[in-house]
């Protein structure tokens, strides 16, 4: 599949025949399953993830390939018009997925594990993954190719940002267990290590060093490299002064995530998640 995918991405042909479009809903129906995916773990990486172009390339053909169709449900009172290949995803009451209902939206091309709670609205992107058990919560996005592991809580009106280009760019990777508080923002290929504990507002990013109060150092994203985050760290939003020029005249702090601790029992404690809410 990988070989056909990439030939036909780089190789566009005139008109898009019926054995093209077979090839694109074989490689969705793999997306939807989780068999393949945009990253993946991999031991020998300096992250501990690999980007697989491949699979963006295969979605971005989606784009190329599909027409805007009208996908209303009552074209009158709510019109949608989207590409013809990426439909709304299907799911049945076997499929162990709950989608509370009031306007959410999951596009077709993405792997919900068992066990996901969908809180309204949230929206889940073409090429995500997200894995067993794990919470999204209301008004809450998963971006295109975004990976979110096992038993993560991303909370209300978080985002998790998607990366569909460059196709060899690492999305934001959100291993198992990660708690994400409320109106945080995970962008540009941040990778969060499992466990770790984001605190409401907290914003990462390549621009942005986190200052690790208790291991005295600076993590920060360098080259190609992206920021990662340590495994159990304890991140809230914190500011450092400006210290030269106007800035340091007036007084003024900028932006910047801290880590104040790593998780112990006490903070586990105080992020439970009640299990009857799943």
């Amino acid at each position: 599949m990988q070989v056909e995918i990439e030939q036909l991405y780089d190789d566009k042909p005139t008109v898009y025949e019926d054995e093209h479009f077979q090839l694109f809903a074989e490689f969705k129906n793999a997306l939807n399953q989780g068999h393949v995916r945009a990253a993946e773990p991999d031991a020998s990486s300096p992250t501990g993830w690999r980007v697989n172009a491949w699979v963006k390339k295969g979605i971005l053909l989606g784009f190329r390939m599909g027409g805007v169709i009208d996908m209303s449900v009552d074209s009158e009172r709510q019109p949608f018009f989207d590409k013809s290949t990426f439909p709304v995803k299907r799911f049945t009451a076997n499929s162990g997925v709950r989608i509370v209902p009031g306007g959410s939206s999951i596009r077709d091309g993405c792997y919900v594990g068992r066990g996901v709670t969908c809180m309204p609205p949230m929206y889940i992107n073409a090429g995500a993954y997200v894995d067993d058990g794990t919470m999204v919560d209301s008004h809450a996005l998963v971006g295109s190719c975004a990976q979110v592991g096992k038993n993560c809580h991303i909370s209300a009106a978080s985002q998790i940002g998607g990366v569909l280009e460059p196709v060899g760019a690492l999305p934001v990777i959100v291993e198992d267990e990660v708690l994400v508080g409320g109106n945080c923002g995970i962008y540009e290929g941040t990778v969060v290590k499992r466990r770790a504990v984001l605190g409401t507002g907290t914003i990462l990013n390549r621009s942005t060093p986190v200052y690790d109060l208790v291991r005295n150092t600076v993590h920060r994203a360098n080259g190609d490299d992206p920021l990662v985050i340590p495994e159990e760290a304890v991140i809230v939003a914190g500011s450092r002064a400006v210290t030269s020029g106007p800035g340091k005249d007036w007084g003024i702090s900028v932006y910047t995530p801290v880590i104040v601790k790593y998780r112990d029992a006490k903070t586990d404690t105080k992020i439970q998640l009640e299990d009857l809410l799943r």
